[in-house]
This record gives structure tokens, sequence and C-alpha cells, in this order.
């Protein structure tokens, strides 16, 4: 089993787009959320620079919440973003979640995300896997609206 989950996607944006869209508040928050999940700006911190913190609160349809926190680890604009995650915000721990972007075309991204999952069961990677990819969904969502 490998100890890390590798989502890639084409996003019909520009690099610098799917960038922003990663670094800006109010753009992490709507994709982060996805369409099911609220993310409300007024429960969030966002200091997007290298060390950097973050928190987020999502509000589940259920009605719980889900408190994240991390640090932006790297920022190479526009072609890499590392945060380190956490829905622990009280542990220390965190995981490196890495966002490389290649510019396919002036209108075509490639997203590659990168998260370690060690000791993770195969079924626990998956529904990461199936997360990351519904937030990757709602970017493009976003993203579209943002560019017409």
């Amino acid at each position: 089993m490998a100890d890390e989950i590798i989502v890639e996607r084409t996003l019909n944006a520009s690099r610098q787009a799917v960038y922003d869209a990663i670094v800006t508040a109010d753009s992490f928050r709507v994709w982060f959320g996805t369409d099911a999940v609220a993310v409300p700006r007024e429960e969030m911190t966002w200091d997007a620079r290298v060390g950097g913190q973050w928190t987020a609160v999502m509000h589940l349809p259920d009605g719980e919440k889900k408190h994240w926190a991390g640090e932006f680890a790297e920022l190479v604009e526009p072609t890499r973003v590392v945060l380190l995650i956490t829905d622990e915000p009280e542990s220390p721990d965190r995981l490196a979640v890495s966002f490389d972007l290649d510019e396919l075309s002036d209108a075509e991204t490639r997203l590659v995300l990168h998260q370690p999952t060690p000791g993770w069961p195969a079924e626990a990677q998956e529904g990461l896997r199936a997360g990351y990819n519904a937030f990757i969904d709602s970017m493009q969502r976003l993203l579209a609206v943002e560019i017409s």
C-alpha cells in the first residue's frame, strides 16, 4: 500500500488563476467547502505567506462543524503551493499537501496534488482521494465563473 495519495487533474484555467484560487481566502473557502459544505469567511483566518497560519470551519450538512488549521509551508507563484493541514487544530501534527501546477496552455493547467498517508488503510485513502476530487470539481466550477 502506498503511503501517499496523488490526484492529477486538468483544469480549464490559467496556471495563475489556479494558483490564486488556492492561496486566496475567498476562493479557497468556496472550493474547500464544495457544494455541500459551507466555509464562512468570517470563521477563517488567513495569512498567505510562507510561515503564515490559516484556520477554517466547515459547516457540514448534518449541522456538525469541522475545524481545520494549517500553515503555508511553501509558495512558489504560480507553480507550487504546500499547505500543512490538520482537522485536529489542537494537535501539533500536520500533513503536507502539495499542489504542483503545470501550464499546458494559456487556458489549461495540470494540477498534481500529493498528500502523505502513512499507515492509512486503503479505504481511508480512497475516501481522501474522493474528497480531494470533490474539492477540485468545486475549484473548476469556481474558475469557470471567474473566467466567464
